[in-house]
């Protein structure tokens, strides 16, 4: 395997250079929640078609992006957070970050602009594991897991260096696949 550290929620996982599965190229998902029943996780990388004015059209404050989490339940929405002195009731996933909460307080947040995306990040859709699909694509490599990610990293707006910056990251050893093409047929 490829991946020397363990899956568990607050964690990311990265995926492999060369992954053919449209939903997850070049990805990096945050685990929120890991069990013997499985796994959930968001995309943090993958910018959707919608600003959350779109998706919330009562919300003032519209240009908060929505990104697509992944490819189950893709007519919910999800937000993950590392406020929660404003938005009670989310889940602590990692030391900081916080997943959902009371939803109410967060779209008054927005609209009365007292929030914005370098606190809050919104998400069609989740990534989601049955009971053993994750370990084996991990044994697959089709992942490798990090624990080398910063709440900068998870809020960082710049979709387009988030999996560049997962994988340098991860330290020497694996540094050198940031540097692969997307398509080695290219090369």
């Amino acid at each position: 395997m490829l991946s020397t550290i363990t899956a568990a929620a607050g964690r990311i996982l990265i995926s492999e250079p060369f992954m053919l599965d449209p939903n997850f190229k070049r990805s990096v998902v945050l685990l929120t929640e890991y069990a013997d029943t499985g796994a959930v996780g968001f995309i943090l990388n993958h910018p959707g078609e919608y600003l959350l004015g779109d998706v919330l059209p009562d919300t003032a404050y519209s240009e908060i992006p929505v990104y697509t989490g992944g490819p189950v339940g893709e007519n919910t929405l999800h937000f993950i957070h590392k406020c929660p002195d404003k938005i009670d009731d989310g889940i602590e996933i990692c030391d900081g970050i916080f997943w959902g909460g009371n939803f109410e307080t967060v779209k008054q947040l927005i609209s009365t602009y007292q929030l914005d995306n370098s606190e809050i990040k919104f998400f069609t859709g989740y990534s989601g594991w049955e009971i053993g699909q994750l370990e084996e694509e991990l044994r697959e490599n089709a992942w490798i897991v990090s624990d080398k990610f910063t709440a900068e990293n998870i809020f960082s707006s710049n979709e387009q260096t988030i999996w560049r910056e997962a994988i340098i990251n991860m330290g020497q050893r694996y540094a050198h696949i940031a540097n692969f093409p997307e398509n080695p047929e290219l090369n």
